[in-house]
């Protein structure tokens, strides 16, 4: 893996045409099968508390290692900076040498959308066609493409607090070729989807359990701290639950709310994504059922993500 001269320098355009969906996919189901070392990541509060810095480490023997460096100043959006800066290094598993420096940003989205799609490979109906998408940021953007790669969709509808940013995102996703449509009418888009998928920075719930019908699969993807919540406990309740990893059970409002309040207990999380890929637990059992996958992200994701790139990108 390794090569004689210093790091490759990788930007977003070449991160990003490393990473289609169908192929990140299958390196994320590879991942999750194989395992690796995931140590817990660091949270270092920084600049007088108003800053975190965090760093992700993630190895597979002496094959790959890496780490991921984020900085997250909330307050930059007064500078017109992004508040989101993340670096990824990867590193030769064997010698420890440095490989390449990639676009930290572009791998941690692209990673988490195919992360969703890959959860609902084994848990959205099969022949699932309309997909809703809550939200209408960086990885509310890419999420119609990576359900593309694992389930026919057909039609898409965009809600979003802004309506312009949905009514746009609707329009670039129409350029690209799908049905699309932005709504204001949060309700009855989410009783017309197949897949109900939320890409959001909620603190209250958006998706009430009563508005989901059976067959319905839930995608929770926003939510990474514990005040944070996506849908409500009727939909918790009402759901066949799966997670990516145990780091859900204590960073993410959807689960640790609603197991607080004993809505759900432990026993209600029935698998995480590596038991789901290594054929270990049962995924969608009946077409009626109403199934939710939550993720928080995990840096085994962010590795398989960038050995891909290198894969890509190595002289």
């Amino acid at each position: 893996m390794s090569h004689p001269q210093g790091p490759v320098m990788i930007d977003q355009a070449r991160t990003r045409a490393a990473l289609p969906f169908p192929r990140l996919v299958q390196a994320l189901r590879d991942a999750f099968i194989a395992g690796a070392e995931v140590p817990l990541r660091h949270r270092h509060a920084v600049a007088g508390g108003d800053g975190t810095l965090l760093l992700m480490p993630a190895w597979q023997g002496s094959t790959a290692m890496g780490i991921k460096l984020v900085t997250v100043f909330p307050g930059n959006g007064a500078r017109g900076l992004n508040s989101v800066f993340s670096t990824y290094l990867l590193c030769d598993g064997a010698t420890g040498q440095h490989l390449a420096v990639i676009d930290g940003n572009e791998i941690t989205a692209r990673r988490t959308a195919a992360a969703s799609a890959l959860a609902g490979d084994y848990l959205a109906p099969a022949d699932a066609h309309s997909l809703l998408i809550v939200g209408a940021g960086h990885v509310a953007g890419m999420m119609a493409q990576a359900w593309s790669a694992v389930r026919p969709i057909r039609r898409v509808a965009i809600w979003n607090p802004r309506p312009a940013r949905a009514e746009a995102l609707a329009a670039s996703l129409r350029a690209e070729g799908f049905g699309a449509t932005a709504t204001t009418d949060l309700e009855s888009a989410t009783r017309d989807a197949d897949i109900v998928s939320c890409a959001t920075l909620a603190s209250e719930p958006l998706i009430h359990g009563a508005w989901l019908r059976p067959g319905t699969h839930l995608d929770l993807i926003g939510g990474y701290r514990p005040d944070m919540r996506e849908a409500d406990d009727a939909a918790v309740r009402r759901a066949r639950i799966f997670i990516d990893t145990d780091a859900a059970l204590a960073e993410a409002g959807d689960i640790t709310q609603p197991l607080a309040a004993g809505i759900i207990t432990r026993a209600d999380i029935l698998a995480d994504l590596a038991a789901l890929c290594r054929g270990g637990a049962a995924g969608r059992t009946s077409p009626g059922e109403i199934t939710l996958f939550k993720s928080v992200g995990s840096a085994i994701e962010d590795l398989a993500a960038a050995a891909l790139v290198w894969e890509d990108a190595r002289p």
